[in-house]
């Protein structure tokens, strides 16, 4: 049942288990009201809340994704990865004292507020589809490859282990558990990863054997406009909309920000999450290289799995490896089971029952949450028909769902004369155009016809497309704002940026003001900034 393991290894996994279950559980009794059992009762400190917005982030498709990436093509990918600082610092300089002041417990909610009851459900209903498509679908796709490769197990018994030991102390003890396991799951993820990263520079020669046994733009970051994956256009123009929707208007990563004791928690874990984004270069892709340099010829997915099972790591060792990955695994799973029980609860459920006491709600964030675990195990029969192909579609479903609601997210918070009416048609248009490169774009890969004109929208690189659909979509968006009336003065105060005060006002409706922390705050993020900068020097 544990292939390639030794007994201290399996020790290690069952303690990994036990103390996760534990800490899970350990909150279930303490949740009773909506705000405790959705939010953690607004009393989440900053440690816990990078740690959590990092662990929600990184899964299990990471660790094939971004390694498989490093063994086909190099640093690139990381772009990714370290272009996310800059708008988890926004999240928290910029958009979390709109969120905590306004007291939401959803970013649909917000919309509502800013727009209008319709770009709440639209954006609910996006958001609940696309996790269960995509997130949960791929977390047990790629967590399927992992452990069958690395344990010997097959992906029905892998996916489904996952899946019920997440639901369980997700279910019982909501976003506190999933926040707080999240925290020994970092630790664990972390520590893995750069154990396997060290043994693998050291088996290389140092990042001199492996600059000597890779091609030399292995180690350059930025590509030609040309490149098929990460051209530098791309990266510099379409990849900043990706990040906005991910980071910034995401359910899955603000909920954790909306959890904060207060603002400055809120953005000393947005800047604490900012310097661990800057680690997956360095332990996840940079092993992906180190695959490749070992074994010549490896395909990407196989990349990370065979270090792991290599000769590479001795006793003991293997197993805190595979413990980050389950790490990854289920923190990416729990974040996405309560965050879609939060808009199903909040979003769908009490519009229908407005007057539902708070042991009610609670009881439906339970149930939906098992009812989305339910699913998750019904889905995993189907993870066999996903082929390798379909995963790549699936990770780039982002770039054909999230330039709408950017564009309606950044616009409506800059420019006050942005109506509901134009955000709901602006999301709607964007959405079906993004379908449809989907749907041309599958059928064109797998040559089952030509579009002859049209051929250019299906074969356009999934970043450009990101930058044309942004820009239809905020022109479809003001076109209608300027033909229609304008909104409503209370859809405005303190849910618009249009000048220096507004975000003044937001900041000062928010409590735990420290002036000494702020000055903390600000210097941190400035060596974040400078550190990024410093490393894109470095691999230009």
């Amino acid at each position: 049942m544990f292939r390639y393991l030794e007994n201290i290894d399996i020790f290690l996994l069952f303690l990994y288990f036990g103390s996760v279950m534990f800490v899970g559980l350990y909150f279930s009794h303490r949740e009773k009201t909506p705000t405790e059992y959705f939010l953690a009762g607004r009393n989440v400190g900053w440690i816990a809340i990078g740690s959590s917005l990092f662990a929600t982030n990184i899964s299990s498709e990471h660790f094939i994704g971004l390694a498989g990436s490093g063994a086909n093509s190099g640093l690139a990918v990381g772009h990714f990865e370290w272009m996310a600082v800059f708008f988890i610092l926004v999240l928290g300089w910029v958009f979390a004292p709109f969120y905590l002041k306004s007291g939401v417990f959803t970013v649909p909610e917000f919309f509502e507020r800013r727009f209008n009851k319709s770009t709440r459900m639209y954006l609910t209903t996006v958001s609940i589809v696309a996790y269960i498509l995509t997130k949960i679908s791929v977390t047990l796709f790629a967590g399927g490859i992992l452990l069958n490769q690395i344990l010997g197990w097959n992906m029905i018994t892998s996916a489904i282990v996952m899946v019920i030991f997440t639901g369980i102390y997700t279910i019982a003890g909501g976003l506190s558990a999933v926040i707080y396991t999240e925290l020994i799951q970092t630790v664990i993820l972390v520590g893995g990863a750069m154990l396997l990263t060290i043994l693998g520079l050291n088996e290389v020669g140092g990042l001199r054997g492996l600059q000597a046994a890779l091609p030399a733009d292995y180690f350059s970051m930025f590509k030609p406009a040309s490149h098929p994956e990460f051209p530098w256009t791309g990266i510099v123009f379409g990849a900043p909309i990706l990040a906005v929707w991910y980071w910034c208007t995401d359910q899955v990563i603000v909920q954790r920000v909306l959890s904060a004791k207060n603002i400055q928690h809120a953005r000393s874990g947005a800047i604490l999450a900012g310097f661990l984004k800057i680690l997956p270069v360095f332990i996840l892709i940079l092993p992906g290289m180190i695959a490749l340099a070992l074994f010549p010829g490896i395909r990407g997915d196989e990349a990370y799995p065979t270090l792991v099972i290599s000769h590479l790591l001795p006793v003991g060792v293997r197993g805190i490896v595979i413990a980050s990955l389950l790490a990854a695994l289920m923190s990416s799973l729990a974040s996405t089971f309560n965050s879609s029980s939060t808009l199903i609860t909040m979003d769908f459920y009490k519009q229908f029952r407005p007057d539902a006491n708070g042991r009610e709600l609670v009881l439906i964030g339970r149930l939906a949450t098992t009812a989305l675990v339910i699913f998750g195990i019904l889905w995993v029969p189907l993870i066999r028909s996903i082929s390798s192909q379909i995963f790549i579609y699936l990770q780039s479903v982002q770039s054909y769902i999230s330039p709408p609601i950017a564009a309606v997210f950044i616009w409506g918070i800059l420019l006050k004369w942005i109506n509901g009416k134009a955000a709901i048609v602006s999301l709607v248009s964007g959405g079906i155009l993004g379908a449809l490169r989907l749907i041309l774009e599958i059928l064109s890969k797998r040559e089952m016809m030509n579009f002859g004109m049209m051929q250019w929208y299906a074969d356009m690189n999934y970043l450009h497309f990101a930058i044309f659909l942004f820009g239809i979509s905020s022109a479809v968006l003001m076109f209608v704002s300027l033909l229609s009336a304008k909104p409503e003065k209370h859809k405005l105060a303190g849910y618009t940026i249009t000048k220096i005060e507004d975000l003044k006002d937001a900041i000062k409706g928010t409590s735990g003001r420290n002036p000494v922390w702020d000055k903390l705050n600000i210097a941190f993020s400035i060596v974040l900034i400078l550190t990024i900068l410093s490393l894109w020097g470095i691999f230009f």
